[in-house]
């Protein structure tokens, strides 16, 4: 992902050492991992908060810092860490995605000798406490829940020279179940298979899911974030009442990448990997004297091994990085 530039700039060249001569540096960078952020919107009454963690890592036009220890142009992790807390205070810190753009943006017009910045970000899943009243509820002002549902990271790259800002977000850690209309049968049938077919069964994955933008003007990315989980709870799931028939697991990931982009316009590639989490049927049938007949209740949970379906989806007329 981070490749060397092909020249430099005449002003940042720099005398090679000798190994240098016989090796190249290929890929590099540095940066700060792991920064814990709370950031608090404070409206009247009405409080908001956003907690996360982010990564920032910066890649030089020049080498010297590898091939020389010089440390000259370097800007300091611990100043990167203190550039997330200032800007986070000074901008405030609307979606992951935003505060990542300001972050990226704001090392490439700070430092000239910066070639490129990536910035990653991890949300904490914090949700307003509700009160229930019949058929209705209330939010609070101010006191939250934490719901580790799923969570929701970014990953922004700005190079300098180059006019796309790659901005990539994502769900991971979404885990789903289903006990029924779930199948897999007909697969190849040869000395090596054992499994017999699966007409009905439990099907279990936790959700990894990134998809890259094309435009990103006016673009809501919570919304754009909470469209895409809801649309992989529905082709997970079906209607609440009847449910939705899954053939494959490879079926359900094409649906749900296919609806992403039918939805979200501005979506130009999604990619999906769902693992399987297997519940395998205890066998009773050597103990019929205590407890008779067909086991369709009790199950072992297997996380390993387990198989791994992945697929991205791309529109035709659109290239991107991810």
């Amino acid at each position: 992902m981070f490749a060397t530039p092909l020249r430099q700039p005449a002003s940042r060249q720099v005398q090679s050492s000798p190994a240098s001569q016989f090796y190249e540096i290929t890929d590099k960078g540095y940066g700060k991992d792991a920064v814990k952020l709370m950031h608090v919107s404070r409206k009247g009454a009405v409080h908001s908060i956003q907690e996360c963690e982010v990564g920032t890592h910066l890649k030089l036009y020049t080498n010297k810092d590898f091939l020389q220890g010089d440390n000259i142009d370097i800007v300091a992790t611990d100043s990167q860490k203190n550039t997330v807390y200032l800007l986070a205070k000074k901008y405030g810190f609307e979606s992951p995605e935003k505060f990542a753009l300001i972050l990226a943006k704001h090392f490439l017009n700070k430092y000239s000798h910066v070639e490129e910045a990536h910035v990653h970000i991890e949300a904490y899943p914090w949700k307003r406490i509700r009160e229930e009243y019949g058929d209705s509820y209330l939010l609070h002002n101010h006191a939250f829940l934490f719901t580790p549902t799923a969570t929701h990271f970014c990953d922004v790259i700005v190079k300098r020279h180059d006019p796309k800002q790659t901005v990539i977000s994502g769900i991971k850690g979404l885990r789903v179940l289903k006990t029924t209309q779930s199948s897999f049968v007909n697969f190849v049938d040869d000395e090596y298979r054992t499994l017999a077919d699966q007409h009905d069964r439990i099907f279990s994955t936790v959700v990894e899911c990134t998809w890259e933008y094309s435009d990103i003007e006016n673009l809501n990315f919570i919304n754009a974030w909470e469209s895409v989980k809801d649309i992989v709870l529905k082709n997970f799931a079906g209607d609440p009442k009847v449910g939705i028939p899954s053939p494959s697991v490879q079926h359900t990931l094409y649906l749900t990448e296919k609806q992403v982009l039918d939805t979200l316009s501005q979506v130009a590639v999604i990619s999906m990997c769902l693992p399987n989490k297997h519940y395998f049927n205890f066998d009773t049938k050597p103990f019929q004297q205590l407890v008779p007949g067909d086991n369709d209740e009790v199950f072992i949970p297997t996380d390993k091994p387990h198989g791994t379906i992945y697929a991205k989806l791309s529109r035709k007329d659109l290239k991107s990085h991810l």
